[in-house]
């Protein structure tokens, strides 16, 4: 009989469902049955002698397309030792490597280290492969999702394929960018740097040939200034010489009429006796004249003060610090921890001490650096008050009381700019010099110049110079503080 036709019967009493006992020893030709009422796709839990891969031969009630999977060693040709009658789990002697459920080629690592049986499903539970006896009733895996190895297999290299093409196009992707955008910015970057290189050039070399060209206007200012400040006292000592000489002469003429001449001589020369007194009166005495100084208003400029200011403010950082002297701050401010913050309370903040360099009345304060000659700078924080004076005073300002020698502005020993609302001015001994702003100053620069004589305020963010105040400043001087709205500071580092 051919193994084809050769197909066990379910025993009595079989089970719709359930698995054919064929054991390793089956008979040649013999299949396992296929269990009846098995639903269409469903993978039949492989016996011990299947080996991986293996299907349940098709019987009644199987699928269309099931092809019935021999089992090794079973059928005509079957090598010796495997005849009917043999025990379940007997071994057949066949050559290394052929076994119950062995395939050709099958490896230790790829049976179940349980059940000895080939890895054919996939557990998507536990995530790895299992065998069929894995998945039967009992089994470890029993009543998870299982599907065939292959068909999970073949979803891995899909997706393999899939992350392939995606990593291709992403590598793609990056060597065009590297090779056309880094390139392209690469290229760009350094065109413009080079722009940006050829216009600072131009712009330094402009600015300074504006300033050789304002130093050259400037000295030639100063020179000529010089030159006529010189000839006019020329012009004044010879002029003065020759009336020297015509006093002289008259004095000469005088004394020798007085001395030589009788009373009647005398007489008769009294007409050119009042002629010489007419003469000496028409040479008046020397009088104080502004041409005879040099005039210091040659050398100043716009330009030249801004282009200072600002230069002097960006080295603050070499410069001294400013700190406010926490015993001179008003009762209704509140001094920071760092001595740099004053901030107004219209209450007394607390009681204190009746020191005498505290200002007890006006919400005023001193800094604690006293300046006696050089230029000093130094930037206060306005942007959050609308009522402030800064500025600088002298160590003799009263501090006692609310008159106006101890207001600042308002007496010969404070020089201050000062903002209420949007009103801007610049006061000193009760005179106010209003200051026309285009807007309110976040910050201000004070630079002092006791050498030079000059006071100068000024924006550090523009470099615009808001006022400037020369005099003979008396020494020592004291920056000096006021806030009559929420709170100013000193700024330590020039504002970038």
């Amino acid at each position: 009989m051919s193994a084809d036709a050769s197909e066990p019967e379910s025993g009595p009493g079989s089970e719709p469902g359930s698995e054919s006992a064929s054991g390793p020893g089956s008979g040649p030709g013999s299949e396992p049955g296929s269990e009846p009422g098995s639903e269409p796709g469903s993978e039949s839990a492989s016996g011990p002698g299947s080996g991986p891969g293996s299907e349940s031969a098709s019987g009644p009630g199987s699928e269309p397309g099931s092809e019935p999977a021999s089992e090794p060693g079973s059928g005509p040709g079957s090598e010796p030792g495997s005849g009917p009658g043999s025990e379940p789990g007997s071994e057949s002697a066949s050559e290394p490597g052929s076994g119950p459920g062995s395939e050709p080629g099958s490896e230790p690592d790829q049976l179940c280290s349980e059940h000895r049986e080939p890895l054919s499903l996939f557990c998507l539970f536990e995530r790895r492969p299992v065998c069929a006896a894995c998945a039967r009733l009992g089994g470890r895996c029993h009543g998870h999702r299982i599907r065939r190895a292959e068909k999970h297999a073949e979803e891995l290299r899909n997706k393999i394929v899939d992350q392939c093409e995606r990593l291709q196009l992403q590598s793609a992707g990056i060597t065009k960018y590297v090779a056309e955008v880094l390139q392209g910015k690469n290229q760009k970057a350094v065109s413009t740097a080079s722009a940006a290189r050829e216009l600072v050039i131009q712009r330094m070399s402009l600015v300074r040939g504006l300033c050789e060209s304002e130093e050259q206007r400037l000295l030639e200012q100063v020179l000529g200034e010089e030159e006529r400040a010189h000839q006019s006292i020329l012009t004044q000592q010879a002029h003065w010489t020759e009336a020297l000489r015509k006093l002289d002469t008259l004095r000469t003429s005088l004394v020798g009429m007085l001395t030589h001449l009788n009373d009647l001589q005398l007489i008769q020369k009294e007409h050119e006796i009042v002629e010489r007194a007419e003469e000496a009166e028409g040479i008046l005495d020397p009088q104080e004249s502004d041409k005879l100084s040099f005039n210091e208003k040659c050398a100043w400029s716009p330009l030249l003060t801004q282009l200072w200011a600002t230069s002097v403010l960006g080295s603050l950082s070499g410069m001294e610090e400013v700190l406010i002297n926490e015993r001179t701050v008003s009762p209704l401010l509140h001094l920071s921890e760092d001595r740099r913050t004053l901030t107004f309370s219209a209450k007394k903040s607390k009681p204190c001490s009746d020191d005498p360099e505290r200002f007890d009345h006006w919400p005023n304060a001193l800094a604690a650096t006293t300046f006696q000659a050089g230029l000093h700078a130094w930037i206060v924080n306005v942007q959050h008050s609308c009522a402030y004076k800064v500025g600088v005073a002298s160590a003799q300002l009263p501090r006692k009381g609310s008159g106006s020698d101890c207001r600042l502005g308002h007496n010969a020993f404070s020089w201050v700019f000062s903002r209420y609302a949007q009103e801007f001015r610049f006061s000193h001994n009760g005179q106010h010099e209003p200051l026309a702003l285009l807007r309110c100053p976040a910050q201000l620069g004070v630079l002092l110049d006791l050498q030079a004589g000059e006071l100068v305020f000024c924006e550090p963010a523009s470099g615009t110079v808001l006022h400037i105040h020369r005099t003979s400043f008396p020494r020592p001087l004291l920056p000096v503080f006021a806030v009559a709205d929420q709170l100013i500071s000193i700024v330590h580092q020039w504002p970038q």
